[in-house]
């Protein structure tokens, strides 16, 4: 990376916005962003009393939270010695491979606590990590490098370090004013329980099978069930130890992720828990209890809600939430993963099921529609008016976690790729840019996929987008063109100069600066079905006070007329590619605003 683009890029947050946007040919990067008016933005957020808050991280309100998402394992090994895992459980022990998409790659704790500069000067004040707990390590199907196949819940997995190393991180990261969410599990444990009618004694699949059919209800009404069992010697691998007993779990076979079947089916092979059991839910309740009783972790977020009954979550949630305030934590938060983009599936867990937030699919799938794929920005407009349905007594829109990619769907620049393989790199890098930039700026809670910020785009879905921020040996991510930079995946990806990090950086900034932009209702400006230019807002109800944002999704300058509007807005942050000039200006009949191509501007009715 040529150190001057790093250069320009932190030179340019103190540029007027009347200076233009350049880009570097050679490189294909976008090297200047512009913004105004950073001295008096400041100055804003000190007379609302908030200079302190990205210190108190014990006070401060989850939604002026900045979110990142990593997975431990492939973001830096700060401790070579835990690489192989256990020393005295044979089951949490091996699967370090490093050429192997799958393997443990190494990545621990330790590793995160070293890298907290990085994640702070990119304006980081949550970090969220994948499950962290001892696994099974090993399973047919792959490698636990996810931390998604618990055995113990009451110690971390020696693969990503101690129980004293977690505490060490966290206590590192408060002293930072940086959040830690842990990502929990109450739907499923290591696949250790087999079928006598699909597996040998070994727990081996008895051939031909390659699965256990799905059991229904009804089948198993009519005595048409499995027989479960334990192989030798895994009888009590399982922490606490009721989860040993099959009593606790479904047993009718792997999940066809449709009907009944999503509920009460093993998913992928895992052990189900019969999570409709009182005894299940009170397990539960106690594993979680204990451990924020121990680490003081300042929220969960958790995996597969759909796949559990919903009166669990009923009673789960507030419980934990209420235990955690009753431990000296007062703004704990919880977030679910509804893996659906319909924001009437997603609500249901928010309103029904009690949950405060859930990952906001809903908002992934609009923005990557309108910023990769160029549909219609009506989308965000459809999105956005069934915000209502989130509104209840301990749930509403501006709590959502919105994303752009993840660990299982895959990558921003994956997405950008798959719509547009023969897109210009540059106009690649400027829709991403776009994209995070609609995310920050838009109603919900932003997070960060760990590598998004240095440009990697990945294969696909799963393993192809997990990539090692440090030197990679896995050929299918070394291989791949990132977005920004000369670098690959085999080279270390800590780069502050990439001109996605500096983006985000300057967007994070500007996040923290303006609580409009954090706490400000949505409103609606100007969405058309036939133009890529839209415009929304973020507004204070009580004093007026507004932040305008005007997107040009499209690979042409386009202009917007915001009617009948008194508003005096002046520009106070743009960035895009071309060296034209952002223009905004009040007209007889309301305001009007150009953009160039691939472009945005926020202006503010502020002084």
């Amino acid at each position: 990376m040529d150190t001057k683009i790093g250069t320009i890029l932190t030179a340019a947050i103190l540029l007027s916005a009347c200076q233009p946007a350049e880009v570097d040919k050679e490189k294909s990067q976008v090297i200047a962003p512009q913004t105004a008016d950073v001295q008096s933005a400041d100055t804003l957020v000190k007379a609302q009393g908030a200079s302190d808050i990205y210190q108190d991280y014990l006070h401060r309100d989850v939604r002026d939270d900045i979110f990142y998402f990593v997975l431990p394992d492939r973001f830096y090994n700060g401790n070579s010695k835990n690489d192989n895992g256990s020393l005295t459980h044979e089951v949490s022990a091996g699967g370090m491979d490093l050429t192997h998409p799958r393997g443990f790659h190494g990545g621990d704790i330790n590793g995160i606590e070293q890298k907290l500069d990085y994640l702070q000067n990119l304006g980081i004040t949550a970090i969220w990590m994948t499950p962290l707990l001892r696994n099974k390590a090993i399973q047919p199907d792959g490698i636990a490098h996810h931390g998604y196949w618990i055995v113990d819940f009451t110690e971390i997995d020696p693969h990503f370090g101690s129980n004293a190393d977690l505490k060490q991180l966290i206590n590192a990261a408060h002293q930072r004013g940086i959040k830690v969410f842990f990502d929990i599990i109450t739907n499923h444990t290591a696949d250790v329980i087999k079928y006598q009618e699909c597996h040998q004694a070994s727990g081996e699949f008895i051939a031909p099978n390659t699965h256990c059919e799905y059991k229904s209800l009804d089948q198993i009404a009519k005595g048409d069930s499995y027989t479960p069992f334990i192989p030798e010697g895994q009888a009590e691998v399982k922490v606490p130890s009721w989860l040993n007993d099959p009593r606790y779990y479904h047993n009718q076979g792997d999940s066809t992720f449709k009907g009944e079947s999503s509920l009460n089916g093993d998913f992928t092979g895992l052990d189900d828990l019969n999570t409709a059991d009182p005894a299940v839910l009170t397990g539960m309740i106690e594993i979680y209890q204990n451990l924020i009783e121990e680490f003081k972790p300042d929220g969960f977020r958790i995996d597969t809600v759909k796949h559990v009954d919903l009166s669990f979550w009923q009673t789960f949630s507030p419980e934990i939430v209420n235990f955690a305030k009753a431990q000296g934590i007062p703004q704990f938060h919880v977030f679910g993963e509804v893996y659906a983009p319909d924001p009437k599936v997603l609500s249901l867990y928010t309103t029904e099921g009690k949950l405060p937030s859930v990952l906001d699919f809903a908002f992934q799938q609009v923005a990557a529609d309108i910023f990769y794929r160029k549909k219609s920005p009506e989308l965000a407009q459809q999105l956005f008016a069934q915000d209502n349905l989130y509104q209840d007594s301990d749930s509403q829109a501006d709590l959502l976690m919105t994303f752009l990619g993840n660990h299982d769907m895959g990558r921003t620049g994956h997405f950008i790729q798959q719509a547009n393989p023969d897109m210009p790199a540059e106009d690649k890098l400027l829709r991403s840019i776009l994209s995070h930039a609609f995310m920050f700026l838009s109603r919900g809670i932003p997070v960060i996929y760990y590598g998004d910020e240095q440009g990697f785009t990945g294969d696909g879905n799963d393993i192809h987008a997990r990539e090692d921020m440090f030197a990679s040996q896995v050929a299918s991510y070394n291989d791949n063109t990132l977005l920004g930079t000369q670098a690959t995946t085999a080279n270390d990806n800590f780069d502050s100069n990439h001109p996605l990090y500096q983006a985000i950086a300057q967007l994070s900034e500007l996040r923290k600066q303006h609580i409009l932009l954090r706490r400000g209702e949505y409103q609606d400006r100007l969405y058309q079905a036939d133009k890529p230019i839209f415009a929304f807002a973020r507004v204070d109800a009580t004093t007026g006070a507004e932040m305008l944002m005007v997107f040009n999704s499209g690979e042409q300058a386009h202009s917007i007329e915001l009617a009948n509007t008194a508003q005096p807005y002046r520009l106070l942050h743009s960035w895009g590619q071309q060296q034209a000039v952002v223009k905004g200006e009040a007209t007889d009949t309301g305001f009007s605003v150009t953009l160039p191509r691939l472009s945005y501007a926020i202006y503010t009715n502020q002084p």
